[in-house]
């Protein structure tokens, strides 16, 4: 076992430094979404879906704000879900499951939770599909419930500013990398591959050239992004409320979406 896994948050802290190359603001996401979560609480612990939760880094910040919190994180990718579990412990449910698929719900410990949290990670789903997990999401959540999805949305209402913003941003991104300041997506993911404990995880490859089933789609334009969920389901007349909620600092692709679920009518009861 290397170093880095004897003490996950070693790897904790180097994927948040190489996921801030791309999102400066990434903490304001984070406090943005925790607190449409405390909105909908009326005091009580929440029981959170952490969707493609990664190495854990939404379910540990929920957790730092809610120390009572229920938390449940799906994600597919082995590695990464290695730093979580040890991350976590025993504080938090880890699901390996596949949201490329409908089936990836019967994995779960709950059948409704109080929010259902996701960040930087939708946008490699096609865009069938992720209108399908929109739907699907609406089923997992309680009435009043909440959805928050920090991505890149860059507003296309402002094509040309927005184009100039994100390649300034790429510039100093690549400065950063460049210097060697930061780790790179691919380089992140070669040092995870160099790593004993995590590269017998996935033999196949690291997951910069191994995309799983859960992102391998084309990652689209935000533009393109559904920004409400299809009527897919008897239930889809729980669409309630949605819209963007913006971090305290915004930057030229960045937003936080979120949206409640109404209460079933009677009929649907």
């Amino acid at each position: 076992m290397s170093p880095y896994i004897a003490d996950p948050w070693a790897w904790q802290e180097s994927w948040d430094r190489q996921q801030e190359a791309y999102l400066p603001d990434r903490e304001h996401r984070f406090t943005a979404m925790l607190d449409a979560v405390d909105a909908v609480l009326d005091g009580r612990p929440p029981r959170v879906l952490d969707l493609a939760g990664g190495t854990g880094t939404i379910s540990l910040r929920t957790l730092a704000r809610f120390p009572t919190a229920e938390t449940t994180l799906v994600d597919l990718d082995p590695a990464l879900l290695a730093i979580a579990d040890a991350s976590l412990a025993d504080r938090a449910t880890i699901i390996t499951a596949d949201l490329g698929t409908p089936e990836w719900r019967s994995a779960l410990p709950h059948q409704e939770y109080d929010a259902v949290l996701t960040a930087t990670a939708l946008h490699w789903l096609p865009a069938d599909r992720l209108g399908q997990l929109y739907a699907e999401l609406r089923d997992v959540l309680r009435p009043g419930g909440v959805f928050v999805n920090a991505d890149h949305m860059p507003d296309d209402t402002l094509p040309e500013l927005t184009k100039r913003l994100m390649e300034r941003a790429r510039d100093r991104r690549n400065a950063r990398y460049a210097s060697g300041s930061v780790l790179s997506w691919s380089d992140w993911w070669a040092r995870a591959g160099a790593d004993p404990a995590l590269a017998r995880l996935s033999p196949s490859g690291t997951r910069s050239t191994r995309p799983d089933t859960a992102r391998s789609g084309t990652r689209r334009s935000p533009g393109t992004w559904p920004r409400s969920p299809p009527p897919a389901s008897a239930r889809s007349a729980r669409s309630g409320e949605a819209a963007r909620t913006p971090p305290s600092r915004q930057f030229a692709d960045a937003a936080v979406a979120g949206g409640t679920v109404a209460p079933l009518p009677p009929a649907l009861r």
